[in-house]
């Protein structure tokens, strides 16, 4: 086995000797980075701890940058790996906080610097590599794609035809809270995801009587796309143990 082989397999969980400790302690890591992002919102917090956590931070940076460049490397084909989802994933993950790095004393304003630490979290997107689970969930999501997209265009169409209705309901009544069709899109997306915050709400009869219709179409809307989904894993689950049965009954 290659050097390069032996690298990518390594990072894989697929080398003979390492097996999967290597992605494991990947996967630790990316957790553990998570978990420090929290850490960094207490107030009060000592000194000691700020220096600690920022060399954490340099550490895990420069950990997933030395595993993109490997990555990069040992792939078969580079190119297609940089424009794969986890390829996408790996080097947004790193950019935000390499970008704080040498941008730190530049004229940009420290608040849009604060906003591309918020990209870190994309390693927790990361982990999906390591999990099977991920892989069966995006082979359904390709099943039923089509379907999920027209359903999805369909809903955002119910959604500003509901919020054309009520605006007419609601305009007169309460002109500062109705006061477009724009605003009015707000209480039709909260109420057609059944979220229900109760900043605004209808108070007039024909207005209510449409909320209590809307409601109805809601559990539509959230039943039908889970419902796709949960066909297409048991189809795929079905796919996958046929086989099995079939060589035990030989």
């Amino acid at each position: 086995m290659s050097s390069r082989e032996s690298i990518r397999r390594a990072l894989d969980g697929e080398h003979p000797t390492l097996g999967r400790s290597v992605e494991f302690a990947l996967l630790a890591l990316i957790v553990i980075s998570a978990l420090a992002m929290g850490v960094e919102t207490i107030s009060g917090l000592p000194e000691q701890v700020t220096t600690c956590l920022a060399a954490f931070e340099a550490f895990v940076v420069a950990v997933f940058t030395a595993e993109y460049l490997l990555r990069l490397a040992t792939a078969p084909k580079p190119w297609r790996y940089a424009t794969s989802f986890y390829g996408i994933i790996d080097l947004a993950s790193i950019l935000p906080s390499l970008a704080g790095i040498f941008l730190s004393g530049s004229v940009l304003d420290t608040r849009a610097l604060r906003t591309l630490r918020l990209f870190r979290l994309l390693r927790l997107l990361k982990a999906a590599r390591y999990a099977l689970a991920v892989d069966r969930l995006g082979e359904a999501w390709r099943l039923v794609r089509d379907e999920v997209l027209v359903f999805g265009v369909a809903a955002f169409i119910v959604l500003y035809v509901c919020a054309l209705i009520i605006y007419q309901f609601e305009n007169e009544a309460q002109p500062d809270v109705f006061s477009s069709v724009f605003t009015a899109m707000w209480w039709a997306a909260v109420t057609l995801t059944t979220v229900g915050y109760g900043d605004i709400y209808p108070i007039t009869a024909m207005g209510r009587i449409f909320t209590v219709l809307m409601l109805f179409i809601a559990l539509g809307i959230i039943a039908i796309p889970t419902g796709l989904v949960a066909s297409a894993m048991s189809e795929l689950r079905k796919r996958k143990s046929a086989p099995r049965k079939g060589s035990d009954a030989t």
